[in-house]
């Protein structure tokens, strides 16, 4: 819809001091007056936003809006909602409306610095509330644009009660819409809530500040010295909290990433993801063939899975979310042939891929998000299992990691799993293991699959022997070379999982690709049950 400053009457008539009036032989209709003063007041209030927001080396927010939308798609609503056109008040704090992402319908609310410090007050809780009915009537995606100082203190607690609707609204549309939230400015006190009960958060490295309690706050109840940067900053959240799940170069990178996970999502839970065209080609194949070189043969050596999940899906193509944080593990969307995927993999590169308190949380909570919104989700297996140590033990491990197996145990879309190198212990059942869901498992020849390592298994089971062995002077270490190799032939590789049925195929590592494409296939028109009455799971926290 055209801003009403651009319609050719308005203008014409601003141009011209609001004074013209159109006669009605020319085939137009006379313009009232009330309608050129309120496109003075956007066209003012668009000026004084850009020489504020500019200043601060910021957008305003119809600027982001333009980058978020297909050009000219955007159309508003309720403009000049808590305005007053005659005392030259625009309008509140927020601008909301929709437009379309790739050409599908998104709603967006986009807080205001430029008006009253882009303050929530009654007028901006009534305008994001009534779009986000809207969105879940219309079953669009949400996406929340965030610069604002918070509540309006002006208003007390009736600016309260509006952060109280916004987060019962959100947490309605949860599962049932995507919902993104931008943060392009600072997101402070009870406002936080918001975008952190959204599906994924998206921040910047300027400019962009998340806290509960800010560092003026800080300091006189702690005495601590500490920058917004510091304290809630975009590095600070992606890379330690795990708040955030991308971090933009700049505003247009954040919105851009939006952009782009916006494609690979459906716009509510009750569709399919989007289908893109795609070809095969030679290409396609000599990519294939260089999975067999990219894993060594020495199970301690690392690699980078990255590479690995590069020759599995179309165009190479990997968006990662929470890049930056728990990097033992990889989270992310692809397209194979066509169709959107999560993918999850552990990350030898990183501690060997070993599943910690925080890669348990992200894995899991994306695991989750995948099965709300219908991406099957392939998982990529290579770990050691969980991190040992009092550390991990203290920070919640048993209920942390726990959380990973509610995620796949509870999720209908198709789960797809290739274990390419090793899978040991309590770490194996949790990645997407047949025992634990998964319709389809496969495993490379090379796979190491059993309840502990062969080192660490010789350990345990022979440790009598070994012991006898050193007291009667023998070659201890030959020995533990020995039950180490048998451990290895009988017990580590594969084999057992294939005899029991929890692995469906050995592949080698040039047939993985296909093998995805031939499983998808086949669950392509699996569909969600209920198994019994229950309300809803009462999962680890």
């Amino acid at each position: 819809m055209t801003d009403i400053v651009e319609l050719p009457a308005v203008r014409d008539a601003v141009k011209q001091g609001g004074e013209r009036g159109v006669a009605a032989g020319d085939g137009r209709q006379p313009l009232r007056a009330a309608v050129v003063k309120a496109a003075e007041l956007a066209r003012d209030a668009e000026r004084r936003a850009r020489d504020k927001q500019h200043a601060k080396h910021k957008k305003t927010a119809r600027e982001r809006l333009d980058l978020l939308f297909d050009t000219g798609s955007f159309e508003e609503i309720g403009r000049f909602q808590g305005g007053d056109i005659n005392a030259g008040n625009a309008g509140a704090a927020v601008i909301c409306g929709f437009g379309l992402v790739y050409g599908r319908k998104v709603a967006v609310y986009a807080q205001d610095f430029s008006v009253k410090g882009g303050t929530l007050g009654t007028a901006e809780g009534e305008k994001i509330c009534h779009l986000m009915d809207m969105a879940i009537a219309l079953k669009v995606p949400i996406v929340a644009i965030v610069d604002s100082g918070g509540a309006r203190i002006q208003e007390g607690v009736a600016a309260l009660t509006q952060y109280g609707r916004i987060f019962r609204k959100t947490c309605e549309a949860s599962g049932y819409v995507p919902q993104i939230s931008l943060i392009l400015g600072p997101c402070a006190g009870g406002a936080v809530y918001c975008p952190a009960l959204t599906d994924l958060i998206i921040m910047t490295r300027e400019n962009s500040d998340m806290f509960v309690t800010g560092p003026d706050v800080v300091k006189a109840a702690t005495g601590e010295t500490i920058s917004m940067a510091d304290l809630g900053g975009g590095e600070v959240h992606n890379r330690r909290s795990g708040v955030a799940h991308y971090l933009g170069a700049d505003e247009s990178d954040a919105i851009d990433y939006a952009r782009t996970v916006l494609a690979y999502l459906p716009s509510n839970c009750g569709e399919k993801p989007p289908v893109y065209a795609y070809a095969a080609t030679r290409a396609e194949r000599e990519t294939a063939k260089r999975l067999a070189r990219i894993v060594p043969d020495n199970d301690r050596q690392p690699y980078d899975m990255l590479d690995v999940i590069r020759c599995i899906v179309d165009y190479g193509e990997f968006v990662q979310v929470h890049e930056l944080f728990a990097a033992s593990a990889l989270v992310g969307f692809a397209c194979i042939e066509g169709r959107p995927v999560g993918i999850v993999a552990n990350q030898p590169n990183v501690n060997a891929g070993i599943l910690d308190v925080d890669s348990s949380e992200k894995i899991a909570r994306f695991v989750r998000l995948c099965d709300a919104f219908n991406l099957p989700v392939v998982t990529l297996v290579d770990t050691p299992g969980y991190k040992p140590g009092a550390e991990q033990e203290h920070a919640g491990i048993i209920r942390r990691g726990a959380k990973v197996i509610y995620a796949y145990a509870n999720a209908q879309v198709p789960l797809v799993t290739v274990v390419l190198r090793k899978a040991f212990g309590g770490a194996y059942i949790v990645m997407g293991s047949k025992a634990i869901g998964a319709d389809m498992n496969f495993a490379w020849p090379s796979s190491q699959i059993a309840v502990l390592g062969a080192a660490g298994a010789v350990n345990i089971i022979h440790r009598h022997d070994l012991a006898k062995a050193k007291a009667s002077g023998r070659d201890v270490e030959a020995l533990r070379a020995k039950y180490i190799a048998d451990y290895e032939e009988t017990t580590v590789n594969a084999n057992l999982s294939l005899e029991l049925g929890q692995i469906d195929a050995m592949i080698d590592p040039e047939q993985t690709r296909e093998a995805i494409v031939a499983s998808l296939g086949t669950l392509a028109s699996k569909r969600r049950v209920r198994p019994n009455d229950k309300h809803h799971g009462n999962q680890p926290l």
